[in-house]
């Protein structure tokens, strides 16, 4: 094992990919050197594998996602970056008209084998257009894989399988982990979509998370345990697909439900998980589900309102203390 930053592990995963499958390559804004795209993940691509591969674009994410369709299309695997997820309003037709559809309405005789990167999230005072939590807009696109990794390892292994998926991938980073450090294998390694992670077994409460809420997840349920609670925290990493044979597990054990959630409450994934919950184990469920979601408002720029709107560990400790 090494030691690694979520990005790095990232450009190790691009880079292995790259080397393996000659049809493999990089689009997006500045992602060339010398500024290897905004977040400086994929610094040093372009001088190994040349500006064919790993190509500058315009200041256009609908030409990015338009032309890294047609490129799919046409038997490469674009993996397109979106440098925000706010800016993929701007491309939203390529990605749910186009890629997510064309494997469907032509009976199976095309495909999309694309992987969008983007990054989402608040954290740095990057406000109401470049700190929005759009998973749910997405997951709710038939067609669409949809992966938010929480750590350098799980990033790694994932972006390598979906990668060599033959279906569009939302791949969404989170600006607050890119320097997160973590230890990954030596050796290569892959992660299947759609395979849960419990990161922390417990007996009393289940926590759902993904992305950012992962660690906040974890350090409440520390906090957590010095009250005599119990909490188990369920890594889902992929929501598309969805583990919902470890989700229903853990519920039939804990009896109690929390669903923390970066994004906004109102239509979040949260309520997604919420409905399954109901639906599949109501007979197990001992409390009311919980949801712990940022404020329905825009995200603000002041440090101090940012804190307000998005929920913390601490948010997610008194939230669930309420369940008991």
């Amino acid at each position: 094992m090494k030691k690694t930053t979520y990005r790095d592990a990232i450009r190790e995963a691009l880079q292995e990919e790259m080397r393996r499958d000659e049809t493999v390559f990089i689009m997006g804004e500045d992602v060339a050197d010398p500024f290897g795209g905004s977040f400086k993940v994929t610094q040093g691509l372009s001088t190994e594998f040349g500006t064919n591969r790993v190509r500058n674009t315009p200041i256009s994410e609908a030409v990015i996602a338009g032309s890294a369709v047609g490129a799919a299309i046409a038997g490469l695997r674009p993996v397109p970056e979106i440098m925000y997820m706010d800016f993929t309003g701007c491309c939203f037709d390529a990605i749910v008209n186009q890629a997510a559809k064309i494997r469907y309405m032509s009976g199976g005789q095309v495909q999309a084998p694309i992987v969008f990167r983007t990054q989402q999230g608040a954290g740095r005072s990057s406000a109401a257009q470049h700190a929005q939590s759009w998973e749910a807009i997405y997951a709710h696109i038939p067609g669409l894989k949809i992966v938010l990794p929480s750590t350098p390892y799980d990033v790694k292994g994932l972006l390598k399988t979906a990668i060599r998926d033959n279906d569009p991938v939302l791949f969404i980073e989170h600006k607050m982990l890119y320097g997160v450090k973590g230890e990954i294998p030596e050796e290569e390694y892959t992660i299947p979509l759609g395979q849960a992670n419990v990161v922390r077994e417990g007996t009393d409460v289940t926590i759902l998370a993904y992305s950012r809420m992962v660690q906040m997840s974890l350090d409440a349920a520390e906090k957590l345990e010095a009250d005599g609670i119990s909490a188990e925290v369920i890594d889902l990493r992929t929501i598309v697909p969805l583990d919902k044979e470890t989700i229903l597990k853990s519920i039939k054990k804990t009896e109690r439900l929390a669903l923390p959630q970066e994004a906004v409450e109102r239509c979040g994934f949260a309520a997604e998980l919420a409905a399954f919950a109901m639906e599949e184990a109501f007979d197990y469920l001992d409390a009311p589900v919980k949801r712990i979601a940022a404020k329905n408002t825009p995200v603000a720029f002041a440090p101090a309102l940012e804190d307000f709107i998005i929920p913390n560990t601490e948010d997610i400790y008194k939230g669930i203390k309420e369940m008991f």
